[in-house]
């Protein structure tokens, strides 16, 4: 099973910058304690990746909540574009009750709570179609580039559709960046 947020009130942000400046980090979001305790766990896990990598899965986890909660109106209710393993750090989150309340309606920039609901790929594409849900997977890029920048190496291993297109369509991650959502192709 993946994960879909549901659809929350707007909020628009058009630039890379907060109001208060760049966006955050993930450990600014979580707080030191809980970032460290969070990376911990999943490094400690069998078969898990070293702890450097699963830094990187907790930054990507949290750029997507970031997403979600800047852009309710726009990536609401949309499949999960993000690995497995991102999805079951969201969930170790959602079990941190009162710190995941605070991380959404007092961290992340939409202040409001975001919802979690498992479904399978296969039952979320039956519903909008295969060309709506490639579209809505796209969707995610333009807003991801302009709130980070680019894609980076670190990113690319998570980050299911811009993976797609690196290795298997060849694109570079320059090229991927300058994806359009809307046509589905290069700007």
């Amino acid at each position: 099973m993946t994960s879909r947020p549901y659809a929350q009130d707007p909020t628009m942000h058009t630039d890379t910058r907060t109001p208060h400046g760049p966006a955050p980090t993930a450990e600014e979001l979580l707080g030191t304690a809980l970032h460290d305790e969070v990376v911990r766990y999943f490094a400690e896990q069998p078969d898990a990746p070293d702890a450097d990598f699963v830094t990187y899965q907790v930054r990507e986890c949290l750029r997507y909540l970031y997403l979600v909660s800047r852009h309710p109106d726009r990536l609401g209710g949309l499949f999960l574009p993000v690995e497995q393993d991102i999805d079951e750090i969201w969930h170790y989150l959602i079990l941190q009750t009162r710190e995941y309340r605070e991380l959404c309606e007092q961290r992340l920039p939409g202040g409001h709570f975001i919802h979690h609901r498992s479904i399978s790929y296969d039952a979320y594409q039956a519903d909008p179609g295969r060309e709506t849900a490639a579209e809505e997977a796209l969707r995610w890029i333009p807003l991801y580039t302009a709130a980070f920048g680019p894609f980076d190496a670190d990113a690319l291993p998570h980050w299911t559709v811009v993976r797609f297109l690196h290795d298997q369509l060849g694109l570079s991650l320059a090229e991927i960046a300058d994806v359009d959502a809307v046509a589905g192709t290069p700007a």
